[in-house]
C-alpha cells in the first residue's frame, strides 16, 4: 500500500500512465477494427455478445500476460537462427499473426468484391458461426496482447501503471465497439478501407517479426490520412443525397 501511495505521489508516474494509456488505446484500434468487421458477419442478435466476449478475452489475456511480465520479456530472446537472422518467440508470433491478418483481410475483400463466388449461399447474410468468430478474435487478441504488453514493459517498470493503462484502454474499446461496428456496417466503403488497414497492419507485423522496425507513427499517420479522405467522401455523398432529396 505504501508503495502505491508513493507511486501516486510521483508526477513522473502520472506522465507515464497518461502516455501508456494513449499508446494502449492506439494499439487497441487495430484489434477493434478486426473485431468490428468480423462480428458484423454474425446474426444481429449475436453481434454485441461476440464483441463483448472478444474484448473481454483481450482484457483477460492482457492482465494474464501482465502477471508473467518476467516471462514476456524473455519472449524477445533469440530461439533459433536462419541465414544469420535470429528469431524469438515474439517474432514468430508477430509473423504468424501478420500472415493470419493478411489471409483474413484478403478473404474478406474477395467476398466483398465478388460475394457470389464461393460455396456459401449468396442469399444468406451470415457467413460465419459464433464459435468461429470468437476463435478468430482470440487468435488476434493473443497477437495484439503480446505486442501491447511488450510495449508497456518498454515504457514503465511499474506493474500497477500497466494494469491501469490496460484496463482503461480495454474499457475504451468496449465503449467504442458497438458505435464503430454500426458505422462500418452502414458505410460499405469504410469496410474496404478498414480491410486495407488490416492488410497494412498485417504487413507491419510480418516486417517487425523479421526485424525491420516500422515506426508506428508512420502507420497511424497513413491511417489517419486515409480516414480523413474517406470522411470527406462520406460528407460529399451525404450532401449530394440531401440535395437530391430536397430537389
Amino acid at each position: 500500500m505504501d508503495s502505491l501511495l508513493q507511486l501516486a505521489a510521483d508526477p513522473t508516474a502520472w506522465v507515464a500512465l497518461a502516455t501508456l494509456i494513449v499508446m494502449e488505446v492506439v494499439l487497441g484500434i487495430d484489434n477493434l477494427i478486426f473485431i468490428s468487421i468480423l462480428t458484423n458477419k454474425l446474426p444481429a442478435h449475436q453481434q454485441t455478445k461476440a464483441r463483448r466476449i472478444g474484448i473481454g478475452l483481450a482484457l483477460i489475456l492482457r492482465l494474464g500476460l501482465l502477471g508473467t511480465v518476467a516471462y514476456i520479456v524473455h519472449l524477445t530472446q533469440p530461439v533459433f537462427e536462419v541465414f544469420g537472422k535470429a528469431f524469438s518467440w515474439r517474432d514468430m508470433i508477430l509473423i504468424g499473426g501478420g500472415l493470419f491478418l493478411l489471409w483474413k483481410a484478403t478473404k474478406e475483400i474477395h467476398e466483398t468484391v465478388d460475394p457470389d463466388d464461393g460455396h456459401e449461399d449468396a442469399s444468406s447474410p451470415v457467413a460465419l458461426s459464433f464459435a468461429a468468430a470468437v476463435g478468430q478474435i482470440l487468435v488476434l487478441d493473443l497477437v495484439f496482447s503480446i505486442d501491447s504488453i511488450i510495449t508497456a514493459v518498454g515504457m514503465t517498470d511499474h506493474v500497477p501503471i500497466m494494469v491501469i493503462a490496460v484496463i482503461t484502454a480495454v474499457t475504451v474499446m468496449l465503449l467504442a465497439a458497438d458505435p464503430l461496428a454500426r458505422f462500418i456496417d452502414a458505410n460499405p466503403t469504410v469496410v474496404m478501407l478498414a480491410l486495407g488497414f488490416l492488410i497494412m497492419i498485417g504487413m507491419t507485423l510480418i516486417a517487425e517479426g523479421f526485424g525491420a522496425h516500422v515506426p508506428k507513427g508512420y502507420i497511424y499517420t497513413a491511417m489517419a490520412f486515409s480516414a480523413g479522405v474517406e470522411a470527406l467522401n462520406l460528407l460529399a455523398r451525404r450532401r449530394r443525397r440531401n440535395r437530391t432529396t430536397v430537389g
